[in-house]
């Protein structure tokens, strides 16, 4: 990595807001999270958003390197959710239709309509990879979604087999992520919300194809698990309904939420050999949380898991907040992991 790590180190989770000037966040906010193209949610004209991005990549790494962050991300700034971009530049995607499906919460959503076989066309986040590491010397997190959330989210008239599927997506995306990793991440993540969201299938055929799409691979890895983005999905529940499933992969962190759900984490010695992303910042909330409370939260873990093989990080992507909310809530969580971190120094 570009520089060494202290005890609890802090990241993101991927996604931070986009700078009002690139992004409308209030035609988000009144959407469900778009699974296929929406090119409405930008302010700036085609021939310009690219340079626009970058620049933007460029400030909301500074805003992280202010805060305190260990291991920063480009907020997913170029993306209009976690998983459409990288989904429709696949080969396969049919161009011209839309296909229809079920979301997360049971209702209608417009999604990608697989009509031939998937592959890559080429990378599709390096250049990402490539700003991101030019604008810091800090370790840096790259986020992809993972083939399980893909093929849960995409209208099949080709392969016949939600299982085929999941693999077909797993090669692209193991594909892609050896790519992010030769153009410089430090830590490459899955983002897998709908092996919480639909278990069943997850343990069916899910874990195998998160195994294959990290197959090979000798860098960092990690898997985001939540239950929806807070602004859209209030009620959490006390337990995971899939994650101790995970210590089948080769992922070596694993990302869960703690503030918001107030989750048992005695579950944490069901993870051996992994490493927590532990969620300490609830954003359902603008209310922003007090060092002491960040280190509460982190404190509540300290029984369950070694310090050595814990980061902190929010719940989930902090897209949906507004932007001075997200950098305070970032500040007090590199507080709060300060505060604990000064604790286990001194006992």
């Amino acid at each position: 990595m570009a520089r060494a790590l202290p005890l609890l180190p802090t990241t993101l989770v991927g996604s931070y807001p986009q700078p009002a000037w690139l992004f409308d966040q209030s035609i988000l906010r009144k959407m469900a999270p778009p699974r296929v193209r929406a090119t409405r949610l930008w302010r700036v004209a085609p021939d310009d958003l690219e340079e626009a991005q970058d620049d933007a990549t460029v400030a909301i790494v500074r805003e992280q390197e202010r805060a305190g962050i260990d291991v920063v991300t480009d907020g997913e700034v170029r993306r209009e959710s976690y998983s459409n971009r990288f989904a429709t530049a696949l080969a396969g995607i049919d161009p011209e239709r839309l296909g229809r499906g079920v979301g997360r919460m049971g209702q209608p959503d417009v999604l990608p309509l697989i009509s031939g076989p998937l592959r890559r066309r080429g990378p599709v986040e390096v250049r990402d990879v490539e700003v991101l590491r030019r604008a810091t010397d800090r370790p840096i997190r790259v986020t992809i979604p993972g083939p399980f959330t893909l093929a849960q989210q995409a209208d099949d008239q080709y392969y016949g087999s939600p299982a085929k599927l999941a693999m077909a997506f797993a090669e692209a995306v193991n594909a892609e992520v050896r790519d992010l990793f030769a153009a410089g991440a430090d830590v490459v993540q899955l983002d897998e919300p709908y092996m919480q969201a639909r278990p069943q299938p997850a343990r069916d055929y899910g874990v195998a194809a998160v195994s294959r799409a990290l197959d090979g691979i000798a860098g960092v890895t990690a898997i985001h698990l939540c239950f929806g983005y807070a602004a859209l999905v209030k009620n959490r529940p006390p337990a995971y309904d899939f994650l101790t499933e995970l210590t089948a992969t080769p992922v070596r962190q694993i990302s869960i939420e703690t503030a918001q759900s107030g989750l048992d984490l005695a579950v944490l010695r069901q993870l051996p050999g992994k490493d927590i992303m532990l969620g300490v910042l609830d954003l359902s909330t603008h209310e922003v949380e007090t060092p002491q409370v960040v280190a509460g939260r982190i404190r509540r873990a300290l029984p369950h898991v070694a310090p050595e093989r814990l980061i902190i990080a929010p719940d989930c992507g902090m897209k949906y907040l507004p932007r001075a909310v997200a950098f305070a809530k970032l500040v007090a969580m590199v507080e709060g992991a300060r505060i604990v971190r000064r604790e286990l120094k001194a006992g």
